[in-house]
């Protein structure tokens, strides 16, 4: 028992191969199938010859849809679901809660709010690979975040009730400041609007150039302090006898999380849940340890947050549905069940 209990807490090779392979077959998946019909063969006979040299079987107009607006959009929703699922992750770890991820906690609120102050007061800069808009988010997250704890803590309780309506309370007073905000700027109105829903109407590689710099970091990060999460799992007193200090550890995995959600929520808008179900999911089918669920956590938001998409882009086209609903459709009857699963620990 002891020993099975060991090998569900490592993460062993063959689960990482598994993984990385189940990505990369939602990934060409997903390239391969769109609104517009390039046939599936034909992609994947373009990927090959891409690969070898060889001559391409596309026309320029197929060429355009599929390396300017598809590939993009596939990498971009892979990104953006590795990063708020490997956040979610590392939020229950700091906060101890299963409950935990960058929506509940204030985080995506914040971050919706940072990023619409830089449309609405730094219009034209949307382009610039180190903009405004992801810092903007962050700070934002920041924000968000440091409201739901402190608003916890003085409620004298660090349940998932308390912190749960603390956070509720903050992102409902963030984005009242944001709808103030739009107000200012009738113009944007519809393009935050548009974006609060959620979605990846990349309109190219713009988008994935401009989140790469935040996330990858924020994740490596993450990953190095997988180790120090388990520590913290078993309480601050027993993590201060080990020689870990509580502190420090909160402050650098809240700012990486914060930063991962930040630059996630800058280009996606406000997409729900990816926190919850798929950390969930992990432990579920890996294990418990941080050393598993943090970095299969990474891998399976990718896988989840693209099929979302691919959903999104395909089941009403040429229309398109919000992803934000998508993933809210899976998400929300999950979080009823992980509620009911832990309604013991609420307190």
């Amino acid at each position: 028992m002891a020993t099975d209990r060991h090998v569900r807490n490592r993460l062993t090779p063959w689960r990482l191969v598994l993984g990385v392979l189940a990505l990369v077959v939602v990934l060409v998946a997903a390239v391969c199938v769109g609104a517009a019909d390039l046939g599936w063969t034909t992609v994947l006979a373009e990927l090959w010859a891409q690969l070898s040299g060889t001559t391409s079987p596309l026309d320029q107009r197929g060429a355009d849809i599929l390396w300017q607006l598809r590939v993009p959009r596939v990498l971009l929703a892979c990104l953006v679901g590795a990063a708020l699922a490997s956040a979610g992750a590392a939020y229950q770890g700091v906060f101890r809660n299963p409950l935990a991820d960058p929506y509940l906690l204030g985080a995506a609120a914040g971050a919706g709010l940072g990023a619409t102050l830089a449309v609405v007061f730094a219009p034209g800069t949307r382009d610039w690979i180190i903009g405004p808009i992801p810092l903007a988010a962050f700070a934002g997250a920041l924000l968000g975040v440091g409201l739901t704890w402190v608003l916890g803590r003085s409620a004298r309780g660090t349940g998932t009730a308390i912190l749960l309506l603390a956070g509720v309370a903050v992102a409902a007073f963030l984005t009242s400041v944001q709808t103030f905000v739009q107000q200012l700027d009738t113009d944007s109105i519809k393009q935050v609007y548009t974006w609060m829903l959620g979605g990846l109407n990349t309109t190219g590689w713009q988008d994935v150039l401009i989140t790469l710099p935040y996330i990858v970091p924020a994740v490596i990060v993450l990953c190095l302090c997988t180790r120090l999460l388990d520590v913290l799992a078993l309480g601050d007193d027993e993590a201060g006898s080990l020689g870990v200090h509580p502190g420090r550890v909160r402050l650098v995995v809240l700012g990486a999380a914060s930063l991962a959600t930040a630059a996630a929520v800058s280009v996606s808008g406000l997409i729900g849940f990816v926190g919850i179900v798929v950390p969930h999911v992990v432990r579920l089918l890996a294990g418990v340890s941080y050393r598993v669920v943090l970095p299969l956590s990474l891998i399976g938001g990718g896988i989840f947050l693209v099929i979302a998409d691919e959903i999104a882009r395909t089941v009403i086209a040429p229309a398109e549905l919000p992803l934000g609903v998508v993933t809210a459709f899976t998400g929300a009857p999950f979080f009823v069940l992980v509620l009911r699963r832990n309604r013991g620990k609420l307190s």
